[in-house]
């Protein structure tokens, strides 16, 4: 009896032989385990960086305490005011006052005067034309005009004698000494020499006239500079015709190009939609694209009553206050306007001053 019951008690003891296989499977769910954690980390990770917005909607966690944002607002609007951003338009440096020097007349090119850069006062001659011919024609009018002066003095004299023997008829013919018959030829002597000197007068002042127009001709061989200037450029060579009409393309028109320096001012191309901030007398900078750290000081001179369509901007004119040298016409410029000015502002000025 007791060895039956040994028997049962050995029976349902638990045999650690079979254990053993257990260790295997939980090695397996170990691994299982660890691969999806594997898997759900680089998702994250996958996630994190391809969607960069995700990653922004997620609340950053602080502790320090954040103030209300209308405070913030406050402090900012009264730490720094709003101002208007100052307008900047490029354009051009310009001469109002530039000319192509040419001559009235044609004729050949026998001397030029003047050179690129040469300073030229209003009057100095700049180029001489052949004026050999004019030459001849105006000693030939003046030949004219002093061969009608010498008939005017001839027939002076004859007409002076005829008055003598028209008096002295007058006398005889009251002493019965002479005919009527030759008074009236003495008198009509001295009308007939009356009629010619009046016409030899006539004839010297057109004379005169035609030796001062021919003067004139001859003057204009010499083309002069018409005011005071730089020359920028030199159009004609000695040897050449010059004429006031091309003909042909086998004349020049033009000597040289002439500027005038106190001239110089600003135009630039402001859009359309910002030109009710310029108005005359705004005070602006004018900086050159060849010399960027030289400022210099200009005001507006004038808006320019018309719009261009094609790129919708209206011209102003700009003055320099500052003349240099170092200025030259067509250089590139770059203009900043006063910021916070306008049109209003001005007129609201100009009505708290009356």
């Amino acid at each position: 009896m007791a060895e039956d019951k040994a028997k049962l008690l050995k029976s349902l003891r638990i045999e650690r032989s079979a254990e053993a296989p257990a260790p295997p499977r939980r090695r397996r769910w170990a691994t299982i385990l660890a691969v999806a954690i594997a898997l759900v980390g680089a998702g994250s990770a996958f996630a994190y960086y391809a969607f960069p917005d995700w990653r922004g909607a997620r609340p950053a966690v602080s502790t320090a305490p954040q103030p209300s944002p209308a405070v913030v607002v406050a402090a900012t609007t009264a730490a720094e005011p709003a101002r208007p951003r100052a307008l900047v338009a490029s354009g051009y440096v310009v001469a109002r006052r530039k000319a192509t020097v040419a001559a009235e007349i044609t004729g050949k090119v026998v001397e030029v005067l003047i050179e690129e850069g040469m300073v030229i006062k209003e009057g100095d001659v700049v180029a001489r034309l052949d004026s050999v011919l004019a030459e001849r024609d105006l000693a030939l009018a003046r030949s004219r005009a002093d061969a009608a002066e010498a008939a005017i003095g001839a027939i002076a004299a004859d007409l002076r004698d005829a008055e003598r023997i028209f008096n002295r008829a007058q006398s005889l013919v009251a002493r019965n000494a002479m005919s009527e018959a030759d008074m009236t030829k003495a008198e009509a002597r001295v009308g007939v020499l009356r009629a010619q000197l009046k016409q030899a007068q006539a004839q010297f002042e057109t004379a005169k006239l035609d030796a001062n127009r021919t003067a004139d001709v001859l003057e204009k061989h010499h083309i002069r500079a018409p005011f005071n200037g730089v020359v920028v450029e030199r159009s004609a060579q000695p040897g050449e015709m010059i004429s006031p009409l091309s003909v042909g393309g086998f004349t020049r028109t033009g000597i040289c190009t002439l500027v005038d320096m106190d001239s110089i001012e600003v135009e630039v191309d402001v859009n359309e939609a910002f030109i009710g901030r310029v108005q005359a007398g705004l005070p602006v900078e004018a900086v050159l694209d060849a010399y960027p750290d030289w400022t210099i000081p200009a005001t507006v001179i004038a808006v320019v009553p018309t719009a261009n369509r094609e790129k919708a901007t209206v011209k102003v004119r700009i003055g320099l206050k500052v003349k240099d040298p170092r200025i030259l016409p067509d250089m590139a410029v770059k203009v900043t306007f006063e910021a916070g000015a306008s049109a209003g502002d001005a007129g609201h000025d100009k009505s708290a001053a009356n």
